[in-house]
Protein backbone atom coordinates (compact mmCIF):
# COMPACT_ATOMS: atom_id res chain seq x y z
CA UNK A 1 0.00 0.00 0.00
CA UNK A 2 2.83 2.39 0.84
CA UNK A 3 4.49 1.79 -2.54
CA UNK A 4 1.18 2.42 -4.33
CA UNK A 5 0.71 5.65 -2.39
CA UNK A 6 4.18 6.84 -3.29
CA UNK A 7 3.60 6.08 -6.98
CA UNK A 8 0.21 7.86 -6.84
CA UNK A 9 1.74 10.97 -5.26
CA UNK A 10 4.57 11.03 -7.84
CA UNK A 11 2.04 10.74 -10.66
CA UNK A 12 -0.09 13.57 -9.24
CA UNK A 13 2.99 15.77 -8.83
CA UNK A 14 4.05 15.17 -12.42
CA UNK A 15 0.53 15.73 -13.76
CA UNK A 16 0.37 19.07 -11.93
CA UNK A 17 3.77 19.92 -13.37
CA UNK A 18 2.61 19.09 -16.89
CA UNK A 19 -0.51 21.27 -16.47
CA UNK A 20 1.71 24.17 -15.50
CA UNK A 21 3.89 23.50 -18.55
CA UNK A 22 0.82 23.45 -20.81
CA UNK A 23 -0.60 26.70 -19.45
CA UNK A 24 2.71 28.56 -19.40
CA UNK A 25 3.73 31.06 -22.02
CA UNK A 26 6.16 30.04 -24.77
CA UNK A 27 8.90 32.11 -23.17
CA UNK A 28 8.86 29.95 -20.04
CA UNK A 29 11.02 26.81 -19.94
CA UNK A 30 9.32 23.54 -18.91
CA UNK A 31 10.59 21.84 -15.77
CA UNK A 32 11.99 18.43 -16.69
CA UNK A 33 13.59 17.66 -13.30
CA UNK A 34 11.53 14.55 -12.56
CA UNK A 35 12.11 13.05 -16.03
CA UNK A 36 15.84 13.74 -15.73
CA UNK A 37 15.96 11.93 -12.38
CA UNK A 38 14.35 8.86 -13.98
CA UNK A 39 16.87 8.91 -16.84
CA UNK A 40 19.78 9.37 -14.39
CA UNK A 41 18.64 6.23 -12.51
CA UNK A 42 18.56 4.34 -15.82
CA UNK A 43 22.08 5.60 -16.63
CA UNK A 44 23.25 4.24 -13.27
CA UNK A 45 21.77 0.83 -14.08
CA UNK A 46 23.33 0.82 -17.57
CA UNK A 47 26.76 1.54 -16.11
CA UNK A 48 26.45 -1.09 -13.39
CA UNK A 49 25.39 -3.90 -15.73
CA UNK A 50 27.94 -3.02 -18.43
CA UNK A 51 30.91 -2.81 -16.08
CA UNK A 52 29.86 -5.87 -14.13
CA UNK A 53 30.08 -7.86 -17.35
CA UNK A 54 33.54 -6.47 -18.19
CA UNK A 55 34.77 -7.05 -14.62
CA UNK A 56 33.99 -10.76 -14.93
CA UNK A 57 36.67 -11.22 -17.60
CA UNK A 58 39.55 -12.21 -15.32
CA UNK A 59 37.38 -14.57 -13.26
CA UNK A 60 35.86 -16.17 -16.38
CA UNK A 61 39.31 -16.73 -17.87
CA UNK A 62 40.33 -18.74 -14.82
CA UNK A 63 36.98 -20.48 -14.32
CA UNK A 64 36.65 -21.64 -17.94
CA UNK A 65 40.42 -21.87 -18.64
CA UNK A 66 40.27 -19.49 -21.61
CA UNK A 67 42.95 -17.96 -23.82
CA UNK A 68 43.46 -14.17 -24.13
CA UNK A 69 41.42 -14.29 -27.36
CA UNK A 70 38.60 -16.47 -26.01
CA UNK A 71 38.04 -14.46 -22.85
CA UNK A 72 37.38 -11.31 -24.90
CA UNK A 73 34.23 -13.06 -26.18
CA UNK A 74 32.68 -11.84 -22.92
CA UNK A 75 32.88 -8.34 -24.40
CA UNK A 76 31.92 -9.53 -27.88
CA UNK A 77 28.71 -11.21 -26.69
CA UNK A 78 27.68 -8.13 -24.73
CA UNK A 79 28.65 -5.29 -27.04
CA UNK A 80 27.73 -7.25 -30.16
CA UNK A 81 24.09 -6.66 -29.20
CA UNK A 82 24.56 -3.01 -30.19
CA UNK A 83 24.29 -4.09 -33.83
CA UNK A 84 20.55 -3.97 -33.08
CA UNK A 85 20.67 -0.27 -32.16
CA UNK A 86 19.08 0.92 -35.40
CA UNK A 87 16.14 -1.54 -35.29
CA UNK A 88 15.63 -0.66 -31.61
CA UNK A 89 15.72 3.06 -32.49
CA UNK A 90 12.98 2.43 -35.07
CA UNK A 91 11.01 0.64 -32.36
CA UNK A 92 11.53 3.64 -30.06
CA UNK A 93 10.08 5.95 -32.71
CA UNK A 94 6.91 3.83 -32.57
CA UNK A 95 6.49 3.21 -28.83
CA UNK A 96 8.21 6.33 -27.48
CA UNK A 97 10.83 6.94 -24.83
CA UNK A 98 8.85 5.52 -21.91
CA UNK A 99 7.74 2.37 -23.75
CA UNK A 100 11.34 1.66 -24.74
CA UNK A 101 12.54 2.21 -21.16
CA UNK A 102 10.01 -0.31 -19.83
CA UNK A 103 10.80 -2.88 -22.53
CA UNK A 104 14.55 -2.49 -22.04
CA UNK A 105 14.31 -3.01 -18.28
CA UNK A 106 12.08 -6.06 -18.78
CA UNK A 107 14.47 -7.69 -21.26
CA UNK A 108 17.55 -7.01 -19.08
CA UNK A 109 15.81 -8.32 -15.96
CA UNK A 110 14.60 -11.49 -17.67
CA UNK A 111 18.10 -11.99 -19.11
CA UNK A 112 19.56 -12.03 -15.60
CA UNK A 113 16.96 -14.51 -14.37
CA UNK A 114 17.54 -16.78 -17.40
CA UNK A 115 21.30 -16.51 -16.80
CA UNK A 116 20.96 -17.77 -13.24
CA UNK A 117 18.63 -20.63 -14.17
CA UNK A 118 20.40 -21.73 -17.36
CA UNK A 119 23.95 -21.79 -16.01
CA UNK A 120 22.94 -23.83 -12.97
CA UNK A 121 21.03 -26.22 -15.23
CA UNK A 122 23.96 -26.59 -17.66
CA UNK A 123 26.57 -27.42 -15.00
CA UNK A 124 27.24 -31.14 -14.91
CA UNK A 125 25.89 -31.73 -18.42
CA UNK A 126 27.57 -31.90 -21.82
CA UNK A 127 26.50 -28.32 -22.57
CA UNK A 128 29.27 -25.72 -22.79
CA UNK A 129 28.59 -23.54 -19.75
CA UNK A 130 30.68 -20.64 -21.10
CA UNK A 131 28.52 -20.49 -24.25
CA UNK A 132 25.38 -20.48 -22.10
CA UNK A 133 26.81 -17.58 -20.09
CA UNK A 134 27.58 -15.63 -23.28
CA UNK A 135 24.09 -16.16 -24.72
CA UNK A 136 22.40 -15.05 -21.51
CA UNK A 137 24.54 -11.93 -21.19
CA UNK A 138 23.73 -11.11 -24.81
CA UNK A 139 20.03 -11.12 -23.85
CA UNK A 140 20.81 -8.77 -20.96
CA UNK A 141 22.77 -6.58 -23.39
CA UNK A 142 19.75 -6.29 -25.72
CA UNK A 143 17.85 -4.69 -22.85
CA UNK A 144 20.79 -2.38 -22.14
CA UNK A 145 20.89 -1.31 -25.82
CA UNK A 146 17.24 -0.22 -25.59
CA UNK A 147 17.98 1.72 -22.41
CA UNK A 148 21.03 3.32 -24.00
CA UNK A 149 18.96 4.33 -27.02
CA UNK A 150 16.58 6.18 -24.72
CA UNK A 151 19.00 7.69 -22.22
CA UNK A 152 21.26 9.61 -24.59
CA UNK A 153 18.70 11.51 -26.72
CA UNK A 154 16.24 11.93 -23.84
CA UNK A 155 18.88 13.71 -21.75
CA UNK A 156 19.72 15.86 -24.78
CA UNK A 157 16.13 17.03 -25.38
CA UNK A 158 15.08 17.49 -21.75
CA UNK A 159 16.15 21.13 -21.72
CA UNK A 160 17.98 23.71 -23.80
CA UNK A 161 20.30 22.66 -26.64
CA UNK A 162 23.15 24.73 -25.20
CA UNK A 163 23.18 22.70 -21.98
CA UNK A 164 22.87 19.33 -23.74
CA UNK A 165 26.55 18.43 -23.31
CA UNK A 166 26.38 19.40 -19.63
CA UNK A 167 23.31 17.23 -18.95
CA UNK A 168 24.79 14.29 -20.82
CA UNK A 169 28.10 14.58 -18.95
CA UNK A 170 26.24 14.73 -15.63
CA UNK A 171 24.21 11.64 -16.54
CA UNK A 172 27.42 9.85 -17.47
CA UNK A 173 28.95 10.94 -14.15
CA UNK A 174 26.17 9.05 -12.36
CA UNK A 175 26.77 6.19 -14.80
CA UNK A 176 30.39 6.22 -13.61
CA UNK A 177 29.33 5.93 -9.98
CA UNK A 178 27.83 2.60 -11.00
CA UNK A 179 30.89 1.58 -13.03
CA UNK A 180 33.03 2.23 -9.96
CA UNK A 181 30.80 0.21 -7.67
CA UNK A 182 30.39 -2.74 -10.08
CA UNK A 183 33.99 -4.10 -9.83
CA UNK A 184 33.79 -3.77 -6.03
CA UNK A 185 30.48 -5.65 -6.14
CA UNK A 186 32.07 -8.38 -8.25
CA UNK A 187 35.10 -8.66 -5.95
CA UNK A 188 33.21 -8.56 -2.64
CA UNK A 189 29.96 -10.37 -3.50
CA UNK A 190 30.29 -12.60 -6.57
CA UNK A 191 33.87 -13.94 -6.45
CA UNK A 192 35.00 -13.24 -2.89
CA UNK A 193 36.40 -16.44 -1.43
CA UNK A 194 35.31 -18.36 -4.53
CA UNK A 195 37.55 -20.78 -6.36
CA UNK A 196 37.44 -19.82 -10.06
CA UNK A 197 35.13 -22.49 -11.50
CA UNK A 198 31.91 -22.49 -13.57
CA UNK A 199 29.71 -23.08 -10.51
CA UNK A 200 30.78 -19.70 -9.09
CA UNK A 201 29.93 -17.65 -12.20
CA UNK A 202 26.11 -17.21 -11.86
CA UNK A 203 26.47 -15.39 -8.52
CA UNK A 204 23.50 -13.25 -7.44
CA UNK A 205 22.12 -12.81 -10.97
CA UNK A 206 18.66 -13.83 -9.77
CA UNK A 207 18.62 -10.93 -7.29
CA UNK A 208 19.81 -8.48 -9.95
CA UNK A 209 17.11 -9.70 -12.31
CA UNK A 210 14.35 -9.28 -9.73
CA UNK A 211 15.65 -5.80 -8.80
CA UNK A 212 15.60 -4.72 -12.47
CA UNK A 213 12.09 -6.08 -12.98
CA UNK A 214 10.84 -4.20 -9.89
CA UNK A 215 12.21 -0.92 -11.34
CA UNK A 216 10.47 -1.80 -14.62
CA UNK A 217 7.16 -2.32 -12.80
CA UNK A 218 7.42 0.99 -10.92
CA UNK A 219 8.28 2.87 -14.12
CA UNK A 220 5.20 1.43 -15.84
CA UNK A 221 2.99 3.38 -13.39
CA UNK A 222 4.84 6.69 -13.73
CA UNK A 223 4.14 9.49 -16.20
CA UNK A 224 6.97 10.93 -18.30
CA UNK A 225 6.71 13.98 -20.59
CA UNK A 226 6.42 13.40 -24.32
CA UNK A 227 8.99 15.34 -26.33
CA UNK A 228 8.58 16.64 -29.89
CA UNK A 229 12.17 17.50 -30.88
CA UNK A 230 11.15 19.49 -33.96
CA UNK A 231 8.61 21.54 -31.99
CA UNK A 232 11.27 22.24 -29.35
CA UNK A 233 13.39 24.12 -31.89
CA UNK A 234 10.36 26.05 -33.13
CA UNK A 235 9.47 27.08 -29.57
CA UNK A 236 13.06 28.22 -29.05
CA UNK A 237 12.83 30.42 -32.15
CA UNK A 238 15.20 28.25 -34.21
CA UNK A 239 14.25 27.96 -37.88
CA UNK A 240 15.98 25.04 -39.55
CA UNK A 241 15.26 22.78 -42.51
CA UNK A 242 15.70 19.14 -41.54
CA UNK A 243 16.55 16.32 -43.90
CA UNK A 244 14.14 13.43 -44.32
CA UNK A 245 16.39 10.94 -42.54
CA UNK A 246 19.25 10.85 -40.04
CA UNK A 247 21.10 8.63 -42.52
CA UNK A 248 21.65 11.74 -44.68
CA UNK A 249 23.74 13.55 -42.04
CA UNK A 250 27.50 12.81 -42.42
CA UNK A 251 28.34 13.84 -38.86
CA UNK A 252 25.97 11.16 -37.55
CA UNK A 253 27.84 8.36 -39.33
CA UNK A 254 31.20 9.83 -38.37
CA UNK A 255 29.94 10.07 -34.79
CA UNK A 256 29.05 6.36 -34.87
CA UNK A 257 32.62 5.61 -35.96
CA UNK A 258 33.83 7.91 -33.19
CA UNK A 259 31.91 5.85 -30.60
CA UNK A 260 33.30 2.68 -32.24
CA UNK A 261 36.86 3.91 -31.73
CA UNK A 262 36.07 5.22 -28.25
CA UNK A 263 34.90 1.76 -27.17
CA UNK A 264 38.32 0.43 -28.13
CA UNK A 265 39.78 2.93 -25.66
CA UNK A 266 37.25 2.71 -22.82
CA UNK A 267 36.89 -1.09 -22.82
CA UNK A 268 40.35 -1.81 -24.24
CA UNK A 269 42.26 -0.42 -21.26
CA UNK A 270 40.51 -2.45 -18.49
CA UNK A 271 40.54 -5.49 -20.79
CA UNK A 272 44.34 -5.17 -21.11
CA UNK A 273 44.97 -4.76 -17.37
CA UNK A 274 44.89 -8.53 -16.64
CA UNK A 275 47.47 -9.10 -19.40
CA UNK A 276 49.54 -6.19 -18.05
CA UNK A 277 49.52 -7.73 -14.56
CA UNK A 278 50.38 -11.20 -15.91
CA UNK A 279 53.31 -9.75 -17.87
CA UNK A 280 54.99 -8.77 -14.59
CA UNK A 281 56.44 -12.15 -13.63
CA UNK A 282 57.88 -10.87 -10.34
CA UNK A 283 54.51 -9.52 -9.14
CA UNK A 284 52.80 -11.82 -6.62
CA UNK A 285 49.07 -11.05 -6.20
CA UNK A 286 45.86 -12.79 -5.10
CA UNK A 287 42.93 -13.68 -7.36
CA UNK A 288 41.02 -10.47 -6.58
CA UNK A 289 43.91 -8.10 -7.26
CA UNK A 290 43.08 -7.40 -10.91
CA UNK A 291 39.37 -6.95 -10.28
CA UNK A 292 40.09 -4.49 -7.47
CA UNK A 293 42.42 -2.56 -9.78
CA UNK A 294 39.56 -2.02 -12.23
CA UNK A 295 37.63 -0.06 -9.62
CA UNK A 296 40.46 2.53 -9.80
CA UNK A 297 40.00 2.89 -13.55
CA UNK A 298 36.21 3.26 -13.35
CA UNK A 299 36.59 5.45 -10.26
CA UNK A 300 38.81 7.77 -12.29
CA UNK A 301 36.07 8.00 -14.92
CA UNK A 302 33.54 8.87 -12.22
CA UNK A 303 35.70 11.67 -10.82
CA UNK A 304 36.49 12.94 -14.32
CA UNK A 305 32.82 13.13 -15.30
CA UNK A 306 31.81 15.08 -12.22
CA UNK A 307 34.69 17.48 -12.83
CA UNK A 308 33.82 17.62 -16.54
CA UNK A 309 30.18 18.46 -15.79
CA UNK A 310 31.43 21.40 -13.74
CA UNK A 311 33.96 22.84 -16.19
CA UNK A 312 31.79 22.42 -19.30
CA UNK A 313 30.08 25.63 -18.26
CA UNK A 314 33.36 27.46 -18.92
CA UNK A 315 35.01 25.50 -21.73
CA UNK A 316 33.88 24.73 -25.28
CA UNK A 317 33.17 20.96 -25.60
CA UNK A 318 35.56 20.44 -28.53
CA UNK A 319 38.48 22.00 -26.66
CA UNK A 320 37.79 19.92 -23.56
CA UNK A 321 37.53 16.70 -25.59
CA UNK A 322 40.80 17.44 -27.44
CA UNK A 323 42.65 18.05 -24.16
CA UNK A 324 41.31 14.84 -22.59
CA UNK A 325 42.30 12.76 -25.62
CA UNK A 326 45.86 14.07 -25.44
CA UNK A 327 46.15 13.44 -21.69
CA UNK A 328 44.62 9.96 -21.98
CA UNK A 329 47.08 9.02 -24.72
CA UNK A 330 49.92 10.31 -22.53
CA UNK A 331 48.83 7.97 -19.72
CA UNK A 332 48.91 4.98 -22.08
CA UNK A 333 52.34 6.02 -23.35
CA UNK A 334 53.62 6.16 -19.77
CA UNK A 335 52.01 2.76 -19.14
CA UNK A 336 54.07 1.30 -21.98
CA UNK A 337 57.42 2.64 -20.76
CA UNK A 338 57.14 2.76 -16.97
CA UNK A 339 58.26 -0.44 -15.17
CA UNK A 340 56.26 -2.58 -12.75
CA UNK A 341 53.22 -1.27 -10.93
CA UNK A 342 53.95 2.28 -12.10
CA UNK A 343 53.04 1.23 -15.64
CA UNK A 344 49.80 -0.37 -14.42
CA UNK A 345 48.72 2.73 -12.51
CA UNK A 346 49.61 4.98 -15.44
CA UNK A 347 47.21 3.00 -17.65
CA UNK A 348 44.53 3.10 -14.97
CA UNK A 349 44.90 6.89 -14.75
CA UNK A 350 43.71 7.15 -18.36
CA UNK A 351 40.19 6.55 -17.03
CA UNK A 352 40.18 10.07 -15.58
CA UNK A 353 40.53 11.53 -19.09
CA UNK A 354 38.37 8.98 -20.90
CA UNK A 355 35.54 10.14 -18.65
CA UNK A 356 34.06 12.91 -20.82
CA UNK A 357 34.74 11.35 -24.22
CA UNK A 358 31.49 9.38 -24.55
CA UNK A 359 29.05 12.22 -23.75
CA UNK A 360 30.98 14.76 -25.83
CA UNK A 361 31.32 12.49 -28.89
CA UNK A 362 27.63 11.61 -28.62
CA UNK A 363 26.68 15.27 -28.22
CA UNK A 364 28.67 16.25 -31.32
CA UNK A 365 26.97 13.48 -33.30
CA UNK A 366 23.45 14.61 -32.31
CA UNK A 367 23.75 18.24 -33.37
CA UNK A 368 21.04 19.93 -35.46
CA UNK A 369 18.89 16.83 -36.02
CA UNK A 370 15.47 17.85 -34.67
CA UNK A 371 12.91 15.11 -35.43
CA UNK A 372 15.71 12.81 -36.64
CA UNK A 373 17.22 12.57 -33.15
CA UNK A 374 15.72 9.17 -32.25
CA UNK A 375 16.88 7.57 -35.50
CA UNK A 376 20.34 9.15 -35.18
CA UNK A 377 20.68 7.72 -31.68
CA UNK A 378 20.32 4.21 -33.07
CA UNK A 379 22.94 4.90 -35.73
CA UNK A 380 25.46 6.34 -33.25
CA UNK A 381 24.79 3.61 -30.67
CA UNK A 382 25.67 1.03 -33.31
CA UNK A 383 29.25 2.22 -32.84
CA UNK A 384 29.26 0.51 -29.45
CA UNK A 385 29.92 -2.76 -31.29
CA UNK A 386 33.51 -1.50 -31.18
CA UNK A 387 33.47 -2.96 -27.67
CA UNK A 388 32.74 -6.35 -29.26
CA UNK A 389 35.52 -6.35 -31.86
CA UNK A 390 38.34 -4.06 -30.78
CA UNK A 391 39.09 -5.89 -27.47
CA UNK A 392 39.33 -9.07 -29.58
CA UNK A 393 41.94 -7.32 -31.71
CA UNK A 394 43.81 -6.27 -28.58
CA UNK A 395 43.59 -9.81 -27.15
CA UNK A 396 44.97 -11.19 -30.42
CA UNK A 397 47.82 -8.65 -30.32
CA UNK A 398 48.68 -9.69 -26.74
CA UNK A 399 48.66 -13.39 -27.62
CA UNK A 400 50.65 -13.11 -30.87
CA UNK A 401 52.95 -10.19 -30.04
CA UNK A 402 52.98 -8.49 -26.64
CA UNK A 403 51.11 -6.20 -24.28
CA UNK A 404 53.19 -3.31 -25.67
CA UNK A 405 51.96 -3.86 -29.24
CA UNK A 406 48.37 -4.14 -28.02
CA UNK A 407 48.72 -0.90 -26.03
CA UNK A 408 50.08 0.93 -29.07
CA UNK A 409 46.89 0.04 -30.99
CA UNK A 410 45.06 2.43 -28.69
CA UNK A 411 46.81 5.41 -30.31
CA UNK A 412 45.02 4.65 -33.60
CA UNK A 413 41.69 4.99 -31.79
CA UNK A 414 42.75 8.26 -30.16
CA UNK A 415 43.81 9.71 -33.53
CA UNK A 416 40.39 9.20 -35.12
CA UNK A 417 38.54 10.67 -32.13
CA UNK A 418 40.66 13.83 -32.33
CA UNK A 419 39.88 14.14 -36.06
CA UNK A 420 36.15 13.69 -35.49
CA UNK A 421 36.13 16.18 -32.62
CA UNK A 422 37.77 19.01 -34.54
CA UNK A 423 36.81 18.33 -38.16
CA UNK A 424 34.50 15.38 -38.81
CA UNK A 425 31.74 16.54 -36.45
CA UNK A 426 31.43 19.83 -38.37
CA UNK A 427 30.77 18.28 -41.79
CA UNK A 428 27.30 19.20 -43.10
CA UNK A 429 26.36 21.50 -40.21
CA UNK A 430 25.17 25.06 -40.53
CA UNK A 431 28.09 27.48 -40.36
CA UNK A 432 27.94 29.84 -37.41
Amino acid sequence: MQLSAVIYEMNQSLLDQQKIMTNSSPSQHPNYTFALIVVFIVCFLIGFITTMNNSMIDFCQKAFKLSDWDVQLVNTAFYGAYILSIPFAYLMSKIGYKGTLILGLAVAGLGFVINFISINAAIGTAINVFVVYLICMCIVACGVVMLQNVANPYVMVLGSTEKGAFRMTLSQALNSVATTLAPLFIASVIIRGQTPKPEAVPGPFLGLGIFTLVICLILAFLKLPKIDEGKQDADAGIVRQYKSSAFKYPHVWLGALGIFMYMGVEIGVPSLIPAKVNSLTDLVVDDNYTTNLLSLYWGGMMVGRFIGAGILAKFEPRKLLTACIGLGATCILLGVFLPGKAGIYAMLAAGLFHSVMWPLIFNLGLQELGPNTKQATGIINTGVIGGAFLPLLLGWAVGHFSIIVASCCLFIFYAYIIWFCNWGSKIGLEKK
